[in-house]
């Protein structure tokens, strides 16, 4: 099936967007004896290259920061407040424990107004992110002492099995890390087209940062982003809303907020997919975008770009959800599509 240990750690490693160190650390380790070469530029993006047997580029990225906190204030009794870096619905934060990244990892719990203090207006309205506070169980003195202004926070959640699912913080986007480190791995022993360039993307989820500048670096012909989408078939959705569904296979994307996938990539997925008997989607996501944009747009000529999507419940909550066949999918999909790059006639109709 797939190797949930190593998704499990990846996952479980911390990396805020701009404080990517950890995670960027543990990947390196795991993808340098597959490719022939790597790169980290300035910004923090990792780039593992594997040459092809022309002289064409294909970029495929993967972001791997995480939705995050950022210390903004301490008051002198210790508790903390914060700025988010990245989208988090805030009803789901309520007594939610974090890890603050000072001068040591310190556990915390977010805080807020007891419901039983609350006036009658304040119960009715929906919980701001300005309405909580972190407590670390420490004298103001200590908290001073290990945290200052400017130190990143995660949350702190382990990944567990849940049926046929894995269940953790920061599948967003870490499940797609895990996809393009298996997929190198298959790769290792194996001739390809193209250059294949592996980006480990920093700062995505603060408006696609990583993935805009390795796109102007690398000025890629080809490229996919890797990254999840919604799986919205929960209890008192409509089917016109769904986006995806779990376990219905890995979603090739037509289009988000920032990005109309290439229609020659997007047919070039579904004969693939077809071809070799995986389980596909169609993603269409009304909102929100993913580094494809960045992959597309930013290198000189623009890229043939498209994107492979895997299905995720719970998005940008404490807790996300996904299906291992559908990472499994992702994993047979994303592979083809580097080993046949050649074999499809890339001229527009």
């Amino acid at each position: 099936m797939i190797d949930v240990s190593l998704l499990k750690k990846i996952c479980e490693t911390p990396g805020a967007p701009g404080f990517e160190h950890r995670i960027r650390k543990f990947i390196r380790q795991q993808v340098e004896p597959l490719v022939d070469e790597l790169q980290t530029d300035n910004m923090g993006n990792l780039i593992a290259i594997k040459k092809g047997r022309e002289d064409k580029k294909m970029m495929v990225a993967a972001h791997m920061d995480e939705i995050s906190f950022i210390v903004t204030h301490i008051d002198d009794d210790g508790f903390i407040r914060f700025h988010t870096l990245g989208g988090f619905d805030p009803k789901t934060l309520t007594a939610q424990r974090v890890i603050i990244h000072g001068k040591e990892d310190l556990i915390g719990v977010m805080g807020s107004k007891p419901i039983h203090l609350m006036k009658a207006d304040e119960r009715k309205r929906p919980p701001q992110i300005k309405d909580f506070f972190i407590d670390l169980g420490l004298p103001g003195e200590k908290v001073k002492e290990l945290v200052s202004v400017g130190d990143p926070i995660t949350r702190e959640r382990e990944l567990i099995e849940m049926g046929n699912c894995v269940n953790s913080k920061s599948l967003d986007n870490r499940v797609s890390v895990f996809i393009l480190i298996e997929t190198l791995r298959r790769l290792k022993d194996k001739s390809i087209p193209y250059d294949l360039y592996a980006v480990f993307t920093v700062q995505e989820e603060v408006g696609l940062r990583g993935a805009l500048k390795a796109g102007h670096l690398i000025d890629p012909d080809f490229g996919l982003g890797l990254d999840v989408t919604i799986a919205y078939d929960l209890p008192g959705a409509q089917a016109h809303e769904m986006v995806t569904e779990l376990g219905k296979g890995t979603a090739i994307k037509i289009m988000d907020g920032y990005t109309i996938c290439d229609s020659r990539m997007v047919k070039y997925l579904k004969q693939l997919a077809e071809k070799r008997d995986i389980n596909w989607q169609v993603e269409v996501l009304p909102a929100g975008g993913t580094d494809t944009a960045g992959v597309q747009r930013s290198g000189k000529r623009g890229a043939i770009a498209g994107a492979i999507s895997i299905p995720l419940r719970h998005m940008h909550q404490v807790i996300e959800m996904a299906d291992k066949n559908d990472i499994l999918a992702s994993i047979q999909l994303l592979e083809a599509a580097i080993e046949e790059l050649d074999r499809y006639n890339w001229e527009y109709e």
